[in-house]
């Protein structure tokens, strides 16, 4: 497989699984990713999401194998192409924005919170993965690069605008156009990654924030609250108002909300 599911203390860990190869992409692994989102979003007993590789990278773009095909056949369809958008089939969720029902941008769409723990290479089709987790936990030795420019690729699968969301304008453009290499200092400085650590320490953070979301934070509101900030660049400010109040309602309604507020009044 390559693709890892595991299961302990409610949170779902996701291993791209092709180590010898820095977990560079390819399409088999993409569909075994989707249906281990699947598998863990449908799971009750799942509450958050870890997104990591196998051995010394995160997920070094996609398999040059399979772009060298690709560039044989002369297609012009980058990393995934048309073929590979129909073969995704179904939106993973039909209710949500269609920005998130293409091959690759379904993350957002998964009702619990992804975690990604970038522990080492992250390039390309990589990039693009933990561009779309929530946020993005970085091991000190991780290196990042977009890499499409130096393939004769553009910016692909939505990364122009994950990549501005979180770095600004200008910093998307450097790293974009250059597809220069940085470190995760940098990275973390640019807002691409939330937090670094040593590399031994990084699933242990990664786990310990993820357990914490676990065991004290209600599951609906996390993923109302995770809904809300995707699709905030979509609405105007009153629109936004209007989607928060209405939430807020059916937060009042909710178990969640009964068991959240006795938890805080009996200690």
């Amino acid at each position: 497989d390559e693709i890892l599911y595991d299961v302990s203390d409610r949170i779902a860990t996701i291993t791209m699984n092709r180590p010898d190869r820095l977990n560079a992409y390819t399409p088999d692994m993409g569909q075994q990713m989707r249906a281990a989102m699947r598998r863990a979003t449908d799971d009750p007993g799942v509450r958050v999401i870890v997104l990591t590789g196998a051995g010394k990278g995160f997920c070094a773009g996609a398999d040059m194998n399979n772009l060298n095909t690709i560039s044989s056949r002369g297609r012009s369809q980058g990393e995934g192409g048309n073929a590979a958008e129909a073969a995704a089939g179904a939106p993973f969720d039909p209710n949500s924005s269609p920005d998130f029902q293409t091959q690759h941008s379904y993350c957002p769409a998964v009702p619990k919170p992804e975690l990604a723990a970038v522990n080492g290479a992250c390039a390309g089709l990589g990039m693009v993965y933990a561009l779309y987790c929530d946020m993005r936990f970085a091991a000190r030795e991780a290196r990042f690069t977009t890499a499409f420019a130096r393939r004769g690729l553009i910016a692909e699968h939505g990364i122009s605008w994950t990549l501005a969301r979180v770095a600004g304008h200008a910093a998307a453009l450097d790293l974009l156009m250059s597809a220069r290499k940085f470190d995760a200092d940098e990275a973390l400085k640019l807002g691409v990654v939330d937090r670094v650590l040593p590399g031994e320490q990084l699933m242990d953070a990664v786990r310990a924030y993820a357990a914490d979301l676990a065991a004290n934070v209600s599951p609906r509101s996390m993923g109302v609250i995770k809904r809300q900030l995707w699709e905030v660049g979509q609405v105007p400010l009153r629109q936004a108002i209007e989607i928060g109040n209405r939430e807020m309602l059916g937060s009042f309604a909710s178990d969640d909300f009964r068991e959240g507020v006795a938890h805080f009044v009996e200690k």
